[in-house]
């Protein structure tokens, strides 16, 4: 399957109605539509992530609180409170929802059928309700996928170039989530393809404190890096795992750049503030009457490599030149 059998054009009109009924006319007046958005990490995490979304809003025309109003919640790690806001903006009701990764969105295909544009979903058809096919989604939810599960391999031959010696490798996770669990696993395969043993490392939301027990663990089975896979969960933690991995002398290695400017060694995967920029376009689309299930699921365009050199000191290890120039950002 290739990508750009898969990546549609963002511009133009729709005069379709249904979905954009309810922006538009209310009892036979205008009102201000309405986007709603729940948050399951930590609101900081979360109020980044939109910011890029916020700002191509202003590029379409819309002026937040007077032509469009955003409403933002936010669960800081409590799954129960997240449906709660999600039930709570369904009745309000918001005209089309922007979910911020898999868990949120599985929530809202079950819970209403109120439009959703999705960042950060899977690559494949890997779990069934969320969507019919990447060209042909169906149904109320439509997106942007991450390419997460496709690009384990890829980060595990880049910490290689780092660690040439390197015989086992930790695997960070959500364990209670299906999906993460299945890329967490993939992961797993993709290490022993390579030659290194990896293990399994999963976090429960309901543990107090999970983080530094799973670096011992890793330690002493003799691990010296870990690769964590990104969700709401191990988003809220970026901080804490990579203070853990310092303390440890554990390389931390994760998907986006932000986690990698919390203290991780190093980030590769899609730009994430990129595919909220592409989120806009489909949200303005919905708005404006065409159907989520008539908008294909869009593959990554943009992939980012970043490099902490100050890391990399702190551990005593040197980042190769073939990396360092691929890099899209280094922090020093």
């Amino acid at each position: 399957m290739r990508r750009r059998d898969f990546i549609a054009i963002l511009g133009g009109a729709a005069t379709a109605w249904p979905f954009g009924a309810r922006a538009q006319r209310e009892s036979g007046t205008r009102r201000v539509p309405r986007v709603g958005f729940v948050g399951l990490a930590s609101s900081a995490v979360d109020d980044r992530a939109i910011l890029p979304f916020r700002e191509v809003l202003k590029t379409l025309g819309y002026t937040e609180g007077s032509t469009i109003i955003l409403e933002t919640r936010n669960a800081d790690g409590d799954v129960n409170r997240g449906h709660a806001l999600i039930a709570e903006l369904v009745a309000l009701p918001v005209d089309v929802f922007l979910s911020p990764g898999p868990a949120v969105s599985r929530a809202l295909v079950r819970k209403t059928d109120i439009p959703v544009v999705a960042v950060a979903l899977p690559a494949t058809q890997s779990e069934p309700g969320l969507f019919s096919s990447l060209a042909h989604p169906g149904g109320s939810l439509t997106g942007f996928s991450a390419f997460g599960e496709e690009m384990s391999a890829k980060r595990i031959e880049m910490l290689k170039e780092i660690l040439p010696g390197l015989k086992t490798l930790g695997v960070m996770h959500n364990a209670t989530d299906p999906m993460f669990r299945a890329w967490g696993e993939r992961t797993m395969e993709d290490a022993r393809k390579q030659g290194i043993e990896p293990v399994q490392l999963g976090l429960d939301p309901s543990q107090t404190a999970p983080v530094a027990e799973q670096f011992r663990k890793l330690a002493d089975k003799g691990g010296t890096a870990m690769i964590v896979i990104r969700d709401f969960l191990t988003a809220a933690l970026g901080d804490d795992i990579c203070k853990a991995g310092l303390n440890g002398r554990i390389a931390v290695i994760g998907e986006y750049g932000d986690i990698a400017r919390a203290g991780a060694l190093f980030s590769y995967g899609a730009d994430l503030g990129d595919l909220f920029r592409r989120a806009a376009g489909y949200v303005d689309r919905i708005l404006k009457g065409e159907k989520p299930g008539d908008l294909p699921i869009q593959l990554p365009t943009k992939f980012e490599l970043n490099v902490n050199l100050r890391t990399a000191r702190a551990l005593g290890l040197t980042i190769p030149p073939s990396l360092l120039v691929l890099a899209d950002q280094v922090i020093e």
